[in-house]
């Protein structure tokens, strides 16, 4: 290459890369640095507060009403024990010494009413002879126990005072699964605490209730609750009451999942039930059910897995007065979906015997509505009344026509709660049925009464329990 070739060559390249630093200069004055991707990533960092449109839930409002109206529940009774006086023979000839000790325990409530009333669970405070609230603000009172419902495992407690915070009732028929929820009580003896899940279940049943007529249909939330938070809230981000803390699922005895709560609409028709007639008045469709699995259903030959079947009925019921047959399938309840036996429970626990209410059913391939008029527990539609009798130490109540069938008597009274008195002490159970007194039939409360009235030294009582077990008892008057 001579040199006039190679010094044109070089002055176009001079002149190239002259144009070309030209240019960039240009276009970065003019529009910013450039980048090989323009891809600014429109995300946030998982430690940024969102603003108020990102869908955040503030729960802080919630937290506050619910720990000002929430209690801690202090409860005491006494327990007998026995002890050994060391010397083995003075043992063997007079015994162990018999002598009762204080047991203290301690469980949440949740304030209702501004002029005091107070729901907890009834395992919270049974067999309880004094009872302590302490407020959040560590006022403290003795409460009186109103009135208490073994079978929804609910309890009203009445303290004296006025203008206390309080929680309104929610809707837990609207409460959604993934919904979140707060839980406020005293785990552990530590006041005041809130944790925070979402609803995971509805409708659980975990066989915790061991009474006759049990109703579970619990809320099921991933909330951390511990011993004590048994009666706290279970509260919506509105801070509205949905549930009573109730139970954890769990094998040491503390919190490792799930938690369980009563939903509150079972709560208030318990609380005004104890209110209005000092007893709960429970409402019977008068028919045995099963839940339907893929299983039964190609047993029963039922081509969707859907509703509740109908296998029983009882004659003169409520579903059989309503016509209401054996293979029908039970799809609603006032227009609300059950698929479960303990949804149809929660369903019926919110109306009284009297009360009128609307079946979805499904007959074969037919879709039917039909209006049951709900009876109570003796086949009728009155109020089903409770009776105390001081010199006894115990609530008794009338059998119902179940009582009678299984165990083949015509007439009795059952004991529903036994206080310190009589019965206890003759080592009479929760669920005896009183038939003869002084081989005398016991028929009515009318009976019962003239009898221990006209009596004076030895009773003398015969009867049987719900598993036919016959007993006989006396004590003196």
């Amino acid at each position: 290459m001579n040199a006039k070739n190679f010094f044109s060559t070089l002055s176009i390249a001079a002149l190239g890369s002259f144009i070309g630093i030209l240019g960039y200069v240009f276009i970065s004055s003019s529009y910013g640095h450039a980048h090989l991707l323009d891809t600014k990533p429109q995300v946030k960092f998982v430690s940024n507060l969102p603003d108020n449109n990102s869908g955040y839930i503030d729960l802080t409002a919630a937290a506050e009403k619910s720990i000002h109206a929430v209690v801690h529940v202090k409860t005491q009774y006494m327990q007998n024990a026995t002890s050994s006086s060391g010397n083995p023979l003075f043992d063997f000839f007079y015994g162990y010494q018999q002598y009762q000790v204080p047991v203290q325990s301690s469980g949440s409530g949740v304030i209702i009413s501004e002029d005091g009333y107070i729901v907890t669970n009834n395992h919270v405070i049974d067999n309880s002879e004094y009872i302590e609230v302490v407020l959040n603000d560590k006022r403290s009172y003795v409460a009186k126990l109103i009135g208490r419902d073994e079978t929804t495992d609910i309890a009203l407690l009445k303290i004296d005072e006025k203008n206390l915070p309080y929680l309104i009732y929610g809707n837990s028929d609207n409460i959604k699964i993934g919904e979140w929820v707060l839980a406020a009580g005293n785990p552990f003896n530590l006041t005041s605490t809130v944790t925070a899940g979402i609803v995971s279940a509805k409708a659980r049943n975990i066989n915790i209730l061991t009474k006759q007529y049990a109703i579970e249909s619990f809320i099921q939330t991933d909330a951390a609750i511990n011993p004590g938070n048994s009666g706290g809230a279970l509260v919506n981000s509105n801070g509205e009451l949905v549930g009573i803390n109730t139970a954890i699922a769990s094998k040491t005895g503390s919190y490792v999942g799930y938690s369980f709560a009563i939903p509150v609409n079972i709560v208030k028709k318990i609380v005004a039930d104890i209110l209005e007639y000092g007893e709960v008045q429970r409402a019977y469709l008068g028919a045995e059910l099963k839940d339907i699995d893929s299983k039964s259903a190609e047993q029963l030959k039922i081509d969707k897995i859907e509703g509740v079947y109908v296998y029983k009925i009882t004659v003169q019921g409520a579903a059989d007065e309503a016509g209401i047959q054996i293979g029908d399938i039970i799809l609603k309840i006032q227009d609300i979906s059950v698929n479960s036996i303990s949804e149809i429970l929660e369903q019926l626990s919110k109306y009284r015997p009297g009360e009128k209410i609307k079946l979805s059913i499904k007959r074969k391939s037919d879709l039917k509505e039909v209006t049951a008029t709900l009876k109570n527990i003796k086949g009728n539609t009155g109020i089903i009344k409770t009776e105390s009798y001081s010199a006894l130490g115990a609530k008794l109540q009338d059998i119902n026509t179940d009582d009678k069938k299984k165990l083949g008597i015509r007439f009795g009274l059952k004991v529903i709660d036994l206080g310190g008195g009589k019965l206890r002490s003759a080592g009479v159970q929760e669920g005896f049925i009183i038939v003869y007194i002084n081989r005398q039939p016991i028929r009515s409360f009318d009976d019962l009464q003239n009898i221990i009235n006209n009596t004076k030294g030895g009773v003398y009582v015969e009867g049987i329990y719900p598993n036919g077990a016959t007993a006989y008892y006396a004590f003196g008057l």
